[in-house]
């Protein structure tokens, strides 16, 4: 088949998909990328901003593909997937689900898989490899951003438990991914721009995080987490 063959293929399809994200922002603009159904063949048929109104909406719709960020309140990703486990384990036409995060992190990433998602994308993927993304889920592959699938094959390979991070069990979800920039030499207001949050909440969550670990500063932060491995 050509490229203009697959592409006239795709165009003809159709997936119907919901977005699950607590960033209004940021659905609004995933919507305006992929949600023109004429040319890609993607049509929104709902939104979500947390654990409830998701389970809520994807019960409603029973759209074929859910769009579904890792962190959100009431619960996170893994959360939502518990609740629609049902939804996915269904014999005709089941949900299935493609985690997009901004978070690259080991443990988001097999957490979902281990949930039932079919795949894991970063929110640097392009619009177009969204899409095909999306569709490939639809067919039931499996997908992932490049160097996430080596997560999950690492993880999957090993018959061992993880071993349990007590003083990184005490951080919630966001301060973790706060986490790692500030250890990657992120600047507050880069962080804020990456996260969809403010320079404000950034700094709360910074020195949310110095306290649960006994830290003193960024510095000190950045050794801990690099000891880690979490940068």
């Amino acid at each position: 088949m050509t490229e203009t063959e697959a592409a006239a293929e795709t165009t003809e399809r159709r997936v119907r998909v919901v977005l699950v994200d607590d960033h209004r922002m940021f659905r609004t603009g995933v919507q305006a990328e992929i949600g023109q159904t004429e040319s890609t063949g993607v049509e929104v048929v709902g939104e979500a901003a947390d654990v409830d109104q998701a389970v809520t909406v994807i019960t409603a719709t029973r759209p074929e593909v859910v769009l579904l960020d890792v962190h959100l309140p009431g619960g996170g990703g893994v959360e939502v997937l518990r609740r629609c486990s049902s939804l996915m384990a269904a014999g005709e036409n089941p949900v299935r689900f493609l985690a997009l995060s901004v978070s690259d992190a080991a443990e988001d990433v097999i957490g979902v898989i281990r949930g039932g998602a079919r795949g894991y994308v970063t929110k640097t993927i392009t619009g177009a490899d969204l899409v095909g993304s999306i569709f490939r889920v639809q067919d039931g592959d499996a997908v992932f951003s490049p160097r996430l699938a080596g997560f999950v094959l690492d993880a999957f390979a090993s018959t061992d438990a993880p071993p349990v991070d007590e003083d990184l069990d005490r951080l919630t979800q966001r301060e973790r991914e706060v986490l790692r920039l500030i250890a990657r030499g992120y600047a507050y207001k880069e962080i804020a721009k990456q996260l969809f949050i403010s320079v404000k909440t950034v700094e709360s969550h910074v020195s949310a995080v110095l306290r649960k670990l006994q830290l003193s500063n960024r510095h000190e932060l950045t050794r801990w987490a690099t000891a880690r491995r979490l940068v």
